[in-house]
């Protein structure tokens, strides 16, 4: 096959099309499906506790903490990856080891059972350590691949297929759990029947994120034609990195912008991953049945409103400059977050779903092309964006330990939910800090 060029239509519908094959996972494993079947599995085990150590844990704050692990383990390793994949330039090939263990373990999930502690909390483990360590090099190849005035366009065109993708996976799935019958799914009772839908949607998620995603393989290159692997590089990966953060510290407003990256995603990433535990536990559904059928809706609201919101934020950026529709994000967002603490109905709650699709996508999608905009001329692209990655990932550790700890102390999700809004406020301070016109960030 011709090697496509840096820019090339095909080529970057190709690396867009990755969030078509793997947003599924954070789509019917992290937001929708996999929270209402755990908490189906605790309402049907009898208790909403887990015992470790002698202690006893709630369950949303027990899925918080293997969350929060999971992300302490992907930002220890993906600096030391980032800096071999570049080193000999074999990035493509981790992130498909990574790609097919997150798929792989999102299958195993059909097995999970709180009673097997360790096997079930372990699978889950690995799907969110598989999924987020292959965007660690997912993210590396946007300067790769794309031009600068290319990448806030590229970047959100990625996001958008996401949503797109992951969200007609869903409405199947939705329509298994609602109608499992129609699916020749049977079991002794109604109930019974749905959490074995719940179960074969993971399947599903596994298997389309691993065959989807040899679209985006087969047209990738490699990466950069580096050196042989020796025993040198288990060490050079780090020496890779040190140089990145000299670097860095030479680069104040890339410095200054990271700082402020760290903050406001810690927040976005945490309400994200908790937001479908929340409505399964602080709403007042009417019916079980409601309940399943009304958290889905709501992430599929999410996911549509989404689809505009990257498209909407896209334009903004352009028309306002990254750093001025950033500071308007996150203000939007601690809004949110206090708005919250007050919902009690459905109703209520399908607003905010709403409200949080307009910003969620935008948000994330501009903060990547903005950093990416905001690197030196190198080829060393991967090392660079380990630091984004590991700064997000540090980021929600530190959030979700915070969130999972008032939820445990407390026994209430509302207020971690409001106390995050001030990570939003701190993170309009830090963005205030960068000038406006820094490079070529502002049009």
């Amino acid at each position: 096959m011709k090697t496509l060029q840096k820019g090339e239509k095909k080529l970057l519908n190709a690396w867009a099309f990755y969030d078509w094959a793997n947003s599924v996972y954070s789509l019917v494993i992290a937001s929708a499906i996999f929270p209402i079947f755990y908490e189906m599995v605790f309402k049907n085990r009898g208790n909403n506790v887990v015992y470790l150590f002698g202690y006893e844990i709630k369950d949303t704050a027990m899925i918080t903490f293997v969350t929060a692990l999971a992300f302490l383990i992907v930002a220890f390793i993906s600096p030391f990856l980032s800096g071999i994949a570049d080193y000999v330039g074999n990035k493509k090939a981790f992130m498909r080891f990574f790609c097919y263990l997150g798929g792989l373990s999102c299958i195993s999930l059909y097995w999970f059972n709180v009673d097997n502690f360790f096997l079930s909390y372990s699978t889950y483990l690995l799907g969110l350590i598989g999924f987020w360590a292959s965007l660690v090099f997912y993210n590396s190849y946007l300067p790769d691949i794309a031009y600068p005035e290319q990448q806030d366009k590229v970047s959100a065109r990625g996001f958008s297929m996401g949503y797109i993708g992951s969200t007609i996976l869903l409405l199947i799935n939705l329509g298994m759990v609602m109608f499992p019958e129609k699916f020749y799914i049977t079991a002794e009772n109604p109930d019974r029947a749905r959490e074995i839908a719940m179960r074969v949607s993971f399947l599903m998620t596994g298997i389309w994120w691993i065959g989807f995603s040899h679209i985006t393989y087969y047209y990738l290159p490699k990466g950069n034609r580096g050196h042989k692997l020796t025993r040198a590089v288990l060490f050079d990966g780090f020496k890779e990195l040190k140089i990145v953060w000299s670097q860095l510290k030479q680069n104040i407003f890339l410095k200054r912008y990271l700082s402020s990256y760290f903050v406001f995603i810690m927040a976005v990433q945490t309400v994200m991953l908790v937001a479908t535990y929340f409505g399964a536990t602080e709403i007042n559904w009417a019916t079980p049945s409601q309940k399943t059928t009304g958290l889905i809706i709501s992430i599929l609201v999410i996911q549509l409103v989404a689809i505009l919101g990257a498209f909407l934020t896209s334009r903004a950026s352009g028309k306002f400059g990254n750093i001025n529709t950033l500071i308007f994000l996150n203000a939007f967002w601690a809004i949110l977050c206090v708005f919250a603490y007050f919902v009690t109905e459905p109703n209520e709650f399908y607003i905010v779903a709403g409200f949080v699709g307009l910003v969620m996508g935008g948000i994330q999608s501009l903060a990547r092309s903005t950093y990416s905009k905001l690197l030196p001329e190198t080829e060393d692209t991967a090392s660079y964006f380990s630091f984004y990655d590991v700064t997000e990932k540090i980021g929600i550790v530190i959030g979700m330990s915070i969130y999972g700890i008032i939820d445990q102390v407390t026994g209430s999700m509302r207020n971690s939910i409001v106390f995050l809004g001030l990570f939003f406020v701190i993170g309009i301070i830090l963005l205030l800090r960068i000038p406006k016109n820094t490079l070529s960030i502002e049009n």
